[in-house]
């Protein structure tokens, strides 16, 4: 059985030609949850998957997985998966040779459930990445995620394409293989709406910094006013713009 993996980000500072994507950054994500990642476009969201899925060396900082550092160490970059906009994919050869480069690279894929995922989502399997529309190509990239079994997942906005039939779809399949393969998910998205209901935790960042982190109800409690309980949109309006939620 897999052992969901926890993260610990401590003070990490991260630069682009003299930008800071990341200011001083500390979080942590409990093993075992689906945390949200919430941000506005240039939050640093990606920036941060990124580091801690070891595709870049961090700068100033640590980053640790499972309470192992991630950079340049295959016994634990091998049991985190992200799945991103791009990589991870064989563009311009048939999606089974992507499924088998999975397999290789995965210690618990499930071919599988892969290949009853893409079925069931109508992705053909005789075509090649390159050759899907928008919405088929996120749902490929989704269906790694969940067919890696990896036990942290980082998904980085998988729906873009989808439409609203094949997302609900997506999120019901991700809570339904959480509950059989528990893991660590971290989801970062912007249809907040959609997704606020699966995400037990949540870190919030504005301009490369954590504003607000920790239990999601928690977070969405401490942003209402009046009776009404503040959705996760509210709070990220609320912490970006400083406007209180009406």
């Amino acid at each position: 059985m897999n052992t969901p993996l926890g993260v610990e980000v401590d003070a990490v500072t991260h630069r682009f030609r003299g930008v800071e994507a990341l200011s001083d950054v500390s979080l942590s994500v409990r093993p075992g949850t689906i945390t949200g990642l919430v941000g506005r476009n240039g939050a640093g969201k990606t920036t941060l998957l990124s580091l801690i899925a070891a595709l870049r060396p961090v700068q100033t900082g640590t980053v640790r997985v499972g309470g192992r550092g991630v950079w340049e160490d295959p016994s634990v970059t091998s049991r985190v998966c992200l799945v991103r906009d791009r990589g991870g994919i064989l563009e311009d050869q048939r999606i089974r040779q992507t499924l088998r480069l999975q397999r290789a690279l995965r210690p618990h894929w499930d071919e599988e459930y892969a290949v009853e995922l893409l079925q069931r989502f109508a992705v053909p399997l005789r075509k090649k990445p390159e050759q899907l529309s928008r919405g088929q190509r996120s749902i490929l990239g989704a269906v790694i995620g969940l067919a890696s079994r990896a036990e942290l997942t980082l998904l980085d906005e998988v729906y873009l394409g989808m439409d609203a039939v094949a997302r609900r779809l997506f999120y019901d399949e991700l809570m339904a293989d959480y509950v059989a393969h528990p893991r660590t998910v971290v989801l970062s998205s912007h249809l907040l709406d959609e997704v606020e209901d699966l995400m037990e935790d949540v870190v919030v960042l504005d301009r490369g910094r954590v504003v607000t982190a920790g239990d999601a109800a928690a977070v969405r409690e401490q942003h209402s006013t009046g009776d009404r309980l503040a959705s996760l949109t509210d709070v990220l309006v609320h912490v970006s713009t400083g406007r209180t939620p009406s």
